[in-house]
């Protein structure tokens, strides 16, 4: 079972066929949950058809089959802890850390037998100046004098250059770029400190869970990026879970407001 976001992710480099297809039948769900559920029906030979919960399928007229297991997703989950002050004594105000683990819950279509039942495919759709809008981060005209340089990022300000072969994959990197606090000193805790490959590989590997999902050109040339950077060294955890977690930030922030879920 894939418990941990690093594998995951090495998985949707490997297949990349898989995430577009996941997305277009659980979009409702996070990327990682889409990717999660595709890669545990594929491994028990059923098809990507509609999940939901036990009571979900009691509630549309269904039944889950005697002996059937159950699809584990990640869920969130909040712990409060309260912070030590310098002095060794617990702070007045508590902290809130999420902390993912994976339940056991739901069930897909063919696991389950009552009431026909049938849900839509959906295209996914996204659009980049809403994105922009919504993510308070500005697109502004590209003047680097760099011919090697197609696109770049400082502060909340991105540029994409008209040289760029895939502009949507540059533009997808610059994003990830300042969502990721790798522009600004204290938006991410591990910015100042990160190195450059490691930061290349995060924004590049938004890009490519972006593109893939989207149906866009230039997945190929993203994967071989992530692999020049990062030249065959295992993807660190947390950087993993920040690639998901910034991928989704992006995908919702695109998304047209009648299509929220």
């Amino acid at each position: 079972m894939y418990d941990q976001f690093a594998p995951l992710l090495e998985r949707a480099l490997t297949e990349p066929g898989i995430i577009s297809a996941a997305y277009r039948r659980f979009h409702r769900f996070s990327i990682g949950n889409q990717i999660l559920a595709a890669i545990q029906l594929d491994r028990r030979g059923l098809p990507l058809s509609p999940i939901a919960s036990f009571g979900r399928w009691k509630m549309l007229g269904r039944s889950v089959r005697r002996g059937e297991k159950a699809l584990s997703l990640w869920m969130p989950i909040a712990v409060r802890r309260r912070p030590e002050e310098p002095s060794g004594e617990s702070g007045d105000a508590d902290e809130v850390c999420m902390h993912f683990r994976l339940a056991p819950r739901w069930f897909s279509l063919e696991q389950t037998e009552g009431e026909d039942y049938s849900e839509p495919v959906e295209s996914p759709e996204w659009h980049a100046e809403t994105a922009l809008a919504a993510l308070d981060i500005t697109l502004e005209h590209f003047d680097c004098l760099d011919g090697n340089v197609l696109g770049y990022a400082v502060s909340r300000r991105i540029a994409v250059s008209r040289l760029a072969e895939y502009p949507h994959a540059t533009r997808f990197h610059e994003m990830a770029h300042v969502l990721l606090g790798h522009t600004l000193a204290g938006d991410c805790q591990d910015a100042t400190a990160m190195p450059r490959d490691l930061r290349e590989v995060e924004a590049e590997g938004v890009a490519y869970l972006l593109c893939s999902i989207l149906d866009l050109p230039g997945r190929e040339e993203s994967r071989g990026y992530i692999q020049h950077w990062f030249q065959g060294d295992k993807l660190p955890e947390k950087a993993a879970q920040r690639i998901f977690k910034v991928s989704q930030q992006i995908l919702a922030a695109g998304r047209p407001q009648a299509d929220q879920p």
